[in-house]
């Protein structure tokens, strides 16, 4: 026979104490009245609450409240947003985005450092160096937490990246030296999850809890949520879809190289081939910045004897190919287009790949363009570095 176990005070002010931090979170600042509203406590057990927090600098009084039309007005209390502050990097090969966000998730300062070729001995030092001279500029001494996206595998158990390609050395010394600054915790995830996340908390995803986010930029990946979890796999290699082997590239994969998988299909270079054969311009590097203009140039080449129309289908084909492949097997119910490409093709090509996939898969499988920008990446990093300083500070499970 089981017995329910009774909370203990002290467990039940936890919970208290995170559920109204919560709130003054997601809604901003609120009276006690308005606390007590929302949670459902008493009033003693609200405001007992609110000075507990007072004390540990997480919430304190911004201003008042005049709705009262007798006794005096109403204090508005608020979450402490500069209790602790925290950093977002994502890395590529080209160089870094960063920025600095408080507890709130603001960002207070950002940062490109471009990084050419394979860096320099002293790239990684001049990356972190950059982030400290970002956060001081703005008051910030020290950050609580460090969110990395970066290409490639990171293992669940160890933390390490392991490269699927052939990533360059500063990346691994760039996360040796965040993880030397003290008192600073240092997350390292990939940078397709992180979108991902973003996706789910803030994009185009938020009102499911089971879907796969399609990365079409540079490479092809993908991110997968189920039942409100991001899977990464045994070895944090979920969605490495482009080693995928479809039909059309001519070729397969191998374990050290993903040309013949899906990544010659989708990927930029593919992409871009593709918009040259249709007449449309495309930039000779074959980069993501080059074929997410190929991407656009075919919207405004939509005409009926444009060859917008005739590129977009056979791009949306390709794109079905790997969506089909993911769908059968997990049954997502929704695919969302993310990355350069994802982001240019919009509605329009969410649509074609949507109608598409229907040929291919008897799984009924809605397609939705990306909403979270081009910041996917920094912002599904902000977020995952906000959770882990909430754990701390709110004591979150």
């Amino acid at each position: 026979m089981t017995t329910a176990r009774t909370a203990t005070p002290s467990t039940a002010r936890a919970i208290n104490d995170r559920l109204a931090l919560n709130l003054l979170l997601e809604q901003g600042p609120l009276t006690a009245t308005e606390l007590r509203d929302l949670t459902g406590l008493s009033r003693p057990t609200v405001a007992d609450l609110l000075d507990r927090l007072q004390r540990t600098g997480l919430v304190a009084v911004v201003g008042e409240r005049g709705e009262q039309r007798r006794g005096p007005n109403a204090r508005l209390y608020a979450l402490v947003a500069s209790r602790a502050h925290l950093a977002a990097f994502d890395v590529r090969s080209g160089g870094v985005s960063l920025v600095v966000a408080d507890l709130a998730g603001r960002t207070l300062a950002s940062a490109e450092v471009p990084v050419h070729g394979d860096g320099t001995p002293d790239t990684a030092q001049h990356l972190v160096r950059t982030l400290l001279d970002t956060a001081r500029g703005v008051g910030v001494e020290r950050l609580h937490t460090v969110a990395v996206g970066a290409p490639g595998l990171v293992d669940p158990a160890t933390g390490r990246l392991n490269s699927t390609g052939k990533l360059p050395a500063w990346h691994a010394e760039l996360l040796a030296e965040l993880r030397g600054l003290p008192g600073t915790e240092v997350i390292l995830e990939n940078e397709v999850n992180l979108a991902g996340r973003a996706e789910y908390r803030i994009g185009a995803a938020r009102d499911r809890d089971t879907f796969v986010l399609l990365w079409l930029g540079h490479g092809v990946g993908a991110a997968v949520v189920l039942d409100g979890r991001l899977r990464r796999g045994f070895s944090g290699g979920t969605g490495e879809i482009g080693f995928l082997p479809v039909p059309g590239t001519g070729g397969l994969p191998s374990a050290t190289g993903c040309d013949g998988g899906f990544h010659s299909l989708a990927g930029s270079a593919a992409v871009c081939e593709l918009a040259r054969a249709h007449g449309l311009p495309a930039g000779a590097a074959g980069d993501a910045p080059a074929a997410e203009a190929a991407v656009r140039a075919a919207l405004d080449a939509l005409g009926p004897d444009g060859p917008g129309g005739p590129f977009l289908d056979e791009l949306a084909a390709r794109i079905a190919v790997g969506a089909a492949s993911i769908c059968v097997v997990l049954d997502p119910g929704c695919v969302v287009l993310g990355g350069e490409l994802g982001r240019a093709g919009g509605a329009e090509l969410a649509g074609r790949v949507e109608r598409r996939l229907a040929e291919l898969s008897p799984l009924r499988t809605e397609v939705r363009p990306g909403t979270a920008g081009g910041g996917a990446v920094l912002a599904g990093a902000v977020l995952t570095a906000g959770d882990a300083v909430r754990r701390d500070l709110f004591g979150e499970p």
